[in-house]
């Protein structure tokens, strides 16, 4: 999604407990999830000594009735999922955090998506496809998972896992110039 928006990086992975805190909001812990994330990865860098490159970390999860539903356990807790959202509206959460330099800034936004009714069969070819395995809420909208979805109140990069427009506006919070590599003249002006 970053090279969509003409925005270059190297991923770096974080291991972080992503369990989910009792009486939490959907909200806090997609914000918690995105800041450790980012947290660990600044951490990894200064224990190498390395370069001090922003480091930008995101989470998403889907709420439904109050409940957050992560990424799959395994084929029955996907279908579980799946039949749930069949039929239904949830809301997805992202949260995107940058740590550039001494400060971090985040912002954590949501959006609405409503669910056409999902067959069992349907269901259980699509966990088939791999898709939703790692995926919060057992599918992604970038893929398959997007033949489900009947409407969408907010961004598509929200409910993909990366709210593009907040994303850019953090980066030129942190001083980044987001328009260097997407436009061939502003990178030979800048190199």
């Amino acid at each position: 999604m970053l090279e969509q928006i003409g925005i270059s990086f190297i991923v770096c992975a974080s291991n972080i407990d992503e369990m989910i805190v009792a009486g939490e909001r959907a909200s806090d812990y997609v914000s918690r999830l995105a800041r450790a994330k980012g947290h660990s990865v600044l951490a990894e860098q200064h224990r190498q000594d390395g370069e001090s490159l922003p480091i930008l970390a995101a989470d998403t999860c889907v709420e439904l009735d109050g409940q957050i539903l992560g990424k799959p356990t395994g084929r029955d807790d996907a279908l579980a999922m799946l039949a749930r959202l069949s039929g239904n509206d949830h809301v997805v959460w992202s949260s995107v955090c940058i740590w550039s330099k001494s400060q971090s800034v985040s912002t954590t936004v949501f959006a609405k998506v409503s669910f056409r009714e999902i067959s069992s069969d349907e269901a259980e070819k699509y966990w088939q496809s791999g898709e939703p395995i790692d995926k919060a809420g057992s599918y992604g909208i970038q893929g398959l998972g997007s033949v489900f979805i009947e409407r969408i109140e907010g961004q598509p990069s929200t409910v993909a896992g990366l709210p593009l427009r907040e994303t850019e506006t953090l980066l030129r919070r942190c001083g980044i110039d987001t328009w260097r590599n997407r436009i061939p003249s502003l990178r030979s002006e800048n190199d």
